[in-house]
């Protein structure tokens, strides 16, 4: 799992992951006009990344050093819904019952989970824990039901 990431640095990360290797300077521009933090924040927030081995020095140009990133952005997501999902000791439900409620999880994002659960069905005929792939399939038709009560309440 990748290192632990604060907001701005998940925002220069992003840019890094967006234009590719990148100087501080490119960096800071990539960021949205409001808002963007000076020059000095990002290059210590850079630094920051470097000594967390999210980012690591490529080469100079002149005196500007050329960073990219060392994590990809699926390690960076898949820790913060870790994160997330700790604060509800692990539980999904709560999670994904704010995202039905506030119309942000759709029946194509449970159809995308359902085709997930059935790659993890195929490896666990393959081996792999067949628990796992069950309360994950439970969980999807909780899901799917929960938008289809919501629609019927629409």
């Amino acid at each position: 799992m990748g290192p632990r990431l604060t907001k701005l640095e998940l925002r220069i990360m992003d840019a890094l992951w967006t234009q590719g290797a990148s100087s501080v300077r490119e960096i800071q521009e990539a960021l949205p006009d409001t808002d963007r933090p000076a020059y000095t924040t990002v290059q210590t927030m850079v630094y920051r990344l470097e000594a967390k081995k999210a980012v690591r020095r490529v080469k100079k140009v002149g005196n500007a050093l050329i960073f990219e990133a060392q994590i990809s952005r699926d390690s960076a997501q898949r820790r913060l819904i870790d994160e997330l999902l700790s604060i509800f000791g692990g539980r999904t439900q709560p999670v994904m019952a704010h995202l039905i409620d506030a119309g942000k999880l759709t029946l194509k994002d449970v159809q995308e989970a359902e085709r997930a659960l059935r790659k993890l069905s195929a490896s666990a005929r393959s081996g792999r824990s067949a628990t796992r792939q069950s309360s994950a399939a439970s969980a999807v038709r909780r899901w799917r039901t929960a938008l289809a009560d919501k629609d019927r309440r629409r």
